[in-house]
């Protein structure tokens, strides 16, 4: 299996840098004090399309050769992966081929519309979102890309925390929320290349803590009915997110609803910036005191802001 290695986080940034945001790094004083650390947030919120998955989509379009792009690209995805890969199709000119699950929230299936997809609505299971987009594939010769199991995918990911250490140096803990891994296993990459005594930590939905189990089993264990308000995080771990999530990862811990809750609304007041659910989580975790932060300098990834405005959990 082929694994990314820092040096392709640093090709991927290359061509990241040309389309995406190199977002805002803020902290909190009233949130530092309340949490005894000096806490940064990368704001991936501000990212094109609201979230980081626009880092790897970008990386994976523009690293298509040109006979690949003519064909165009496809992918299944219930929301910010979808509208980064239909964004980043655009900008290279070429169609995007989404497979959307009938549940997806409207504001997200609004946006990948928005971005000049082609969708195509399936049941929301893993099985039918896979064989709907296998037969459009079949049909189209599109290159999947796939949400976070993705060579491309991983490296251009682990560009937010490349940028992250870049603009404030050193850190204790790197944290991020983990769902299908993508993220984790880009921000892994960078972090140990660039501090490799810093310490990067998982956070995890604890009705969706698949990640968890997989990485205290050492197995890959498959999400199953996961029940979170952090829509993000309901997929299972991809095999190479995994791999690399072993071997390098230092802790995943899981947090309450309730908490991701609490610190959604906590940056949401105290930073006066829109995060969605799992972008709160990795915060929840230092509520809850799972991560030991005393007196630490810590990173945080913000995934992203998509929610629906109308359904806000408080």
């Amino acid at each position: 299996m082929d694994l990314p290695v820092y040096a392709d986080v640093v090709k991927a940034h290359e061509i990241v840098q040309k389309y995406a945001h190199r977002t805002p790094v803020l902290s909190s004083s009233g949130i530092n004090k309340m949490v005894g650390a000096e806490l940064y947030f990368k704001c991936e919120n501000f990212q094109k399309v609201g979230a980081f998955k626009f880092r790897g989509a970008c990386n994976a379009v523009f690293s298509l050769s040109e006979a690949e792009a003519a064909h165009g690209v496809g992918t299944h995805s219930s929301g910010n992966h979808a509208a980064a890969l239909a964004l980043a199709a655009s900008m290279r000119g070429i169609a995007a081929h989404i497979v959307m699950p009938i549940n997806a929230p409207d504001i997200k299936k609004k946006a990948v519309a928005g971005y000049g997809a082609n969708i195509t609505f399936c049941k929301p299971t893993q099985e039918a979102r896979e064989s709907t987009l296998a037969a459009i594939i079949a049909e189209t010769g599109a290159t999947e890309i796939h949400p976070y199991n993705n060579f491309n995918v991983i490296a251009g990911q682990g560009t937010a925390a490349k940028e992250l250490i870049e603009d404030k140096g050193e850190f204790d803990v790197i944290l991020a929320p983990v769902g299908g891994g993508g993220l984790l296993s880009g921000t892994v990459i960078a972090t140990k290349h660039l501090l490799p005594v810093c310490r990067v930590v998982a956070a995890e939905p604890a009705g969706a803590d698949d990640a968890y189990r997989s990485f205290q089993t050492k197995t890959r264990v498959p999400s199953v009915e996961p029940k979170t308000i952090a829509d993000g995080l309901l997929t299972s771990l991809g095999e190479r997110n995994f791999a690399i999530i072993l071997d390098k990862v230092d802790d995943i811990v899981t947090v309450s609803e309730e908490n991701i809750v609490a610190a959604m609304r906590l940056i949401w007041e105290r930073m006066k910036i829109i995060i969605e659910p799992s972008s709160a989580v990795p915060l929840a975790a230092i509520l809850e005191k799972k991560v030991d932060v005393q007196n630490k300098k810590v990173g945080i990834i913000l995934s992203g802001g998509n929610l629906d405005l109308g359904n806000l959990p408080f």
